[in-house]
């Protein structure tokens, strides 16, 4: 059996762990954080693992790492010296590649090393066999997840691990006069599904308000329509490229045909929220992308994100579903509009 460490949103763990049994015949499971970091025995060898997970990237499950070597816990110096014993012994796997490493903690382990200590010891080991230690852009990353007794250290691609963040959570930096932090998650799609918002020309941002997501994409050059019966944000007002409506978007008629992309972050349900853009498609191009939110108010949210892509298949092709690191209580679609 193959060892392996997954990530999800806090409380979206089991929901991860029902994707990879369904995915994966025979998986088992063992909870190392509750509801958000398990470790997963898998019967599919390594390639073959990868192979599906890529091929069928689960919604919940925000970051795996393989488990190639395990460290018992001393709580001493000899817990770091085992960790650059193993990148040596691996040199290889190393060597003239650009290299990162990412060091996580269980709450209560006993390793008593933070993370940047931690990595300036592999660090200088990575220096000596000729690897290039990096924070961005890595070509393969060095994974360590510290647990109640042991370390578990794995070697991968950040496509192998779904992420090139530790544990797959983005981080990123908070700006003066940001208008909401649901900016980040426009930021986070965009990474995640492969996105340049900038390429776009014409924005629909339904319920805009206060003006996160409509923001970002003024910034990046695009003309944006807002449509929210809120007001937005004083920082956006009287800005050039921008019409607000401020109306229910069931009153508003929009120009045929006209927005290459579409933007929806709601607090409505989620069967409200599809009809409401399946009643806008009449306004989207040929190929507009849409990046809509889908809000999970209900006990059974892989029942109700089949329903909701099922609906909208009606008009979209599902490009990727999934629980984004800045989703708490709902997952984004990337989606691509289709006459």
């Amino acid at each position: 059996m193959n060892q392996w460490i997954g990530t999800a949103n806090q409380h979206y763990a089991n929901y991860a762990m029902e994707e990879l049994r369904r995915l994966i015949p025979g998986a088992s499971f063992t909870q190392l954080a509750a509801s958000e970091v398990f470790m997963m025995n898998s019967p599919l060898e390594r390639e073959a693992l990868l192979e599906l997970v890529l091929e069928h990237e689960p919604i919940f499950l925000r970051h795996i790492q393989p488990v190639d070597r395990t460290i018992a816990i001393t709580g001493s110096t000899d817990d770091l010296e085992a960790l650059a014993e193993m990148v040596r012994n691996a040199r290889l796997s190393f060597e003239n590649k650009d290299t990162a490493v990412h060091v996580r903690k269980a709450s209560g382990s006993p390793y008593t090393y933070s993370t940047a200590d931690t990595k300036a010891v592999i660090d200088a080991v990575l220096e000596d066999i000729d690897s290039q230690p990096v924070v961005q852009q890595p070509e393969i990353i060095i994974a360590i997840y510290a647990g109640a007794t042991q370390l578990y250290a794995g070697f991968a691609t950040p496509e192998q691990m779904l992420s090139d963040w530790p544990g797959g959570a983005v981080r990123f930096q908070r700006e003066e006069n940001q208008v909401s932090r649901a900016k980040f998650k426009l930021l986070e799609a965009e990474r995640t599904f492969g996105l340049h918002y900038e390429q776009y020309r014409n924005a629909l941002d339904v319920g805009a308000a206060p003006g996160g997501w409509t923001s970002l994409l003024l910034e990046r050059g695009l003309s944006v329509t807002a449509i929210d019966p809120a007001n937005m944000h004083e920082s956006l007002s009287n800005h050039p490229g921008l019409i607000h409506y401020k109306q229910n978007a069931s009153d508003v008629k929009l120009q045929k045909n006209h927005y290459d992309l579409l933007v929806c972050d709601m607090s409505w349900s989620p069967m409200l929220m599809s009809k409401l853009v399946l009643d806008l498609e009449y306004a989207l191009a040929d190929d507009a992308i849409a990046v809509i939110t889908i809000k999970l108010m209900h006990k059974k949210p892989l029942q109700t994100i089949r329903e909701v892509i099922e609906r909208l298949q009606q008009k979209f092709e599902l490009i990727k579903a999934k629980q984004l690191f800045h989703n708490r209580e709902e997952i984004t679609l990337c989606l691509k509009h289709k006459k």
